[in-house]
């Protein structure tokens, strides 16, 4: 995948860390580790952030922080605009009715368009 670059950063600052497992630009990572991040490989409320780039696993990746952010992402399962967000495989997003993943601690965001699966779909981090 290319560099990515959230849509609207809205005063966010990205920062730096290490990958434990091979990273592609713009997917959703989450801590895996003292120090760590890794994709997604599930809804996982260790979420943290958005890749700015590659990275092999031992390297350096540039993570942009979900909250307040506004993200475009691949979804593997597809959403519509409007619904809650959960993490999802490879490092995607995926919907889910708010309760559920709020009580599941899995929540972090709020889709802004509809997409179909496997298409970009923008949300808001929460």
């Amino acid at each position: 995948m290319a560099d990515y670059l959230p849509v609207h950063r809205n005063g966010a600052d990205p920062f730096t860390v290490t990958v434990s497992a091979s990273v592609l630009g713009g997917q959703v990572l989450a801590a895996s580790g003292v120090g760590t991040v890794a994709p997604t490989a599930g809804p996982s409320g260790a979420a943290i952030g958005v890749a700015q780039h590659d990275a092999p696993t031992g390297g350096l990746v540039t993570v942009w922080p979900i909250s307040g952010v506004i993200h475009e992402t691949v979804s593997p399962a597809g959403v519509t605009a409007g619904a809650a967000l959960t993490s999802s495989t490879s490092g995607g997003i995926d919907s889910g009715t708010l309760a559920t993943v709020a009580a599941a601690g899995t929540h972090i965001g709020t889709a802004l368009t509809t997409a179909a699966a496997g298409a970009k779909a923008r949300w808001i981090g929460r």
